[in-house]
């Protein structure tokens, strides 16, 4: 049950983000369920892997070459989803920030609720 809450509210999170980017657009709240889930299982598979392959270049830059691995996620959901388009690499690196920052925010709300 846990895991369908975080699902939702990371849909409401892209629905929200879609509406205040110019850059970035979903088609309706069953598309923004569907980035959610496709964004989950893209950071469970492909994102750990893309991580070890470019282990030298995130050292060298301390870290900041994972936003651009974030930006990337976000582009090749945007290929799998056809309700959900992002314009460019930087449109996805700032969606990817903002969508970090707002899932983050609502799950500390959730958590606040529970106690």
């Amino acid at each position: 049950m846990n895991l369908l809450i975080k699902l939702l509210l990371n849909a409401v999170a892209v629905f929200v983000l879609a509406h205040v980017l110019s850059g970035v657009s979903v088609d309706g709240y069953v598309s923004a369920i569907i980035v959610a889930l496709v964004l989950s299982i893209l950071n469970l598979l492909v994102k750990p892997l893309l991580v070890i392959l470019t282990l030298p270049v995130t050292i060298l830059t301390l870290g900041l070459f994972l936003l651009v691995i974030n930006g990337l996620i976000i582009l090749l959901a945007d290929k799998f989803i056809d309700g959900f388009s992002v314009a460019n690499i930087w449109w996805a690196i700032l969606f990817s920030i903002l969508l970090s920052i707002l899932q983050s925010l609502l799950q500390s709300f959730l958590k606040k609720d529970k106690k």
